[in-house]
């Protein structure tokens, strides 16, 4: 549970009094806002493990629940990109009033649909967002934002999930922007296979530093 680690705290985010943890070490070179799948929440085993990893490489993490307890049993919100969408830039929004996190460049980690609330986001704050990164994501469900985004984007599959690879690929050749497909072999959906998720933090870390650097540079 990501509570446990001592640079992490509990947090509430916005109007919507949304639970979440945030994780700042020392001299953070960037903040990683997650967007978890549906059915998930802050609490998501795959995130927690990335969002530590995340920080061992100097970034700053910040997870948190993109719906209210009554919003999350209503199965059309947990489906509403918009609405998650709505909620990330809530977040981002938050953490730039937290003087800790307020100067560092932002970047946004989505699995599954959160992916697709996370390129949405991208694409009505572009100037906000330095670097998305998508774990096994649906970023076809982004639609026509897709065209829109103009951050940096990794895309990360297993390459034992056929149909969303297809997905991925897609979405890809409708984005505009720096966009990259990583497959990693042996992987299936939730990346549940030893190493497998190690090779999505590599490659999710590298991504969001060399952007967030690039940023800084330009």
């Amino acid at each position: 549970m990501p509570a446990i680690d001592p640079e992490v705290r509990e947090v509430v985010l916005g109007p919507h009094r949304l639970g979440g943890f945030l994780g700042v070490p020392e001299d953070a070179r960037g903040l990683v806002i997650f967007a978890h799948g549906s059915g998930s929440s802050r609490f998501s085993p795959r995130n927690g493990f990335v969002a530590r990893e995340l920080r061992r490489a100097g970034l700053a993490t910040l997870l948190f629940d993109l719906l209210t307890p009554e919003e999350a049993a209503d199965r059309r919100k947990v489906f509403d990109i918009p609405l998650l969408a709505g909620r990330l830039l809530e977040a981002a929004a938050w953490a730039r009033a937290r003087p800790e996190v307020a100067e560092l460049p932002l970047g946004l980690f989505g699995a599954s649909t959160g992916a697709a609330a996370a390129l949405v986001a991208a694409a009505e704050e572009p100037a906000m967002v330095a670097a998305v990164v998508s774990r096994g994501g649906r970023p076809d469900l982004a639609g026509p934002a897709l065209s829109r985004v103009e951050t940096p984007t990794l895309l990360i599959v297993g390459g034992a999930d056929p149909l969303v690879i297809e997905l991925n690929q897609l979405a890809r050749r409708q984005m505009r922007c720096p966009v990259e497909l990583r497959i990693v072999p042996g992987a299936g959906h939730l990346f549940e296979e030893p190493g497998t998720l190690e090779r999505v933090v590599a490659l999710a870390r590298d991504w969001f530093l060399h952007w967030f650097e690039a940023g800084a540079a330009g």
